[in-house]
C-alpha cells in the first residue's frame, strides 16, 4: 500500500508563524510529525515550571487523542535532543489545540464560521488592530467578522485580510462546545469507517483464489 500522507510542503501552510527559538523548534519537528499524519498548530516556549515547550498539533481532520499526543512526544523527543535548539532544561508538553483553539490556517476560519473569535492584526484595519466578533464568511483572501460590541461610528462588519492577521483564537461558548464535540464525533466515526473498509480490502486481497 502506498503512503498518501502529504509532505510538509503539500500541507496547507500556517498563516501565523513563530519567531526565534519557537520557529527553530517548529522547523525541526514539522518534518517529523507530518508523515505521521499530523499538522502543527503552534509552538511556544514559556517560563511555566521553569521552562515548558508546548507543542499544539492535530490530525488533518481536526481530531487529537491522548495516544496521538504520546506518539508525537515519542517521535520528536530524540530529534530535539540531537538538534538541541533550547539552551536549558525544559518540560515537553504535547497537546491538542483545544476547543477555544488558535486559528492558524485559512481552513480554520471556514470551518468555524458562525462562532466568536478574538484577534489581533499586524497593521491597522478600519483604524484598529484588535477585534472581537462572529465569523460570518471566509474565502481565499480573508474573513469577515460581525463585531459583538462595535464602538460608536464603527462599521459592525469588517473584512480582515489573511495577510494582516497576527493572532486569532476562538472564544469559548456553549455553541462552540456543542459544535466542536459534534465535529469530533463525526471525524472519529469517519476514521472508524475507513479502518473497517481498509480491513475488508486487506482481507479480500489476502483471500486465496479458488
Amino acid at each position: 500500500m502506498s503512503d498518501t500522507t502529504p509532505a510538509a510542503s503539500e500541507q496547507e501552510p500556517r498563516l501565523v508563524i513563530e519567531t526565534g527559538v519557537d520557529l527553530r523548534v517548529a522547523e525541526i519537528i514539522e518534518p517529523v510529525i507530518v508523515p505521521m499524519g499530523y499538522q502543527l498548530v503552534r509552538v511556544r516556549l514559556s517560563s511555566q515550571n521553569g521552562a515548558t515547550l508546548q507543542i499544539m498539533a492535530e490530525r488533518t481532520d481536526g481530531t487529537m487523542t491522548v495516544e496521538d499526543c504520546e506518539a508525537i512526544s515519542t517521535a520528536i523527543s530524540p530529534v530535539l535532543d540531537v538538534e538541541d535548539p533550547i539552551d536549558k532544561q525544559y518540560h515537553l508538553e504535547v497537546s491538542s489545540p483545544g476547543i477555544d483553539r488558535p486559528m492558524v490556517r485559512k481552513s480554520d476560519f471556514g470551518r468555524w464560521v458562525g462562532h466568536l473569535v478574538k484577534l489581533e492584526t499586524s497593521i491597522l484595519v478600519e483604524s484598529r488592530k484588535r477585534f472581537r466578533g462572529k465569523i460570518t464568511d471566509a474565502d481565499e483572501e480573508g474573513f469577515t467578522i460581525e463585531r459583538d460590541q462595535p464602538a460608536y461610528g464603527e462599521e459592525p462588519v469588517v473584512k480582515i485580510p489573511f495577510t494582516a492577521l497576527a493572532e486569532a483564537r476562538l472564544i469559548l461558548t456553549d455553541d462552540l462546545i456543542r459544535d466542536a464535540l459534534t465535529a469530533d464525533k463525526k471525524a472519529k466515526a469517519a476514521q472508524a469507517a475507513q479502518g473497517i473498509a481498509a480491513n475488508e480490502n486487506f482481507e479480500d486481497e489476502d483471500s486465496p483464489i479458488n
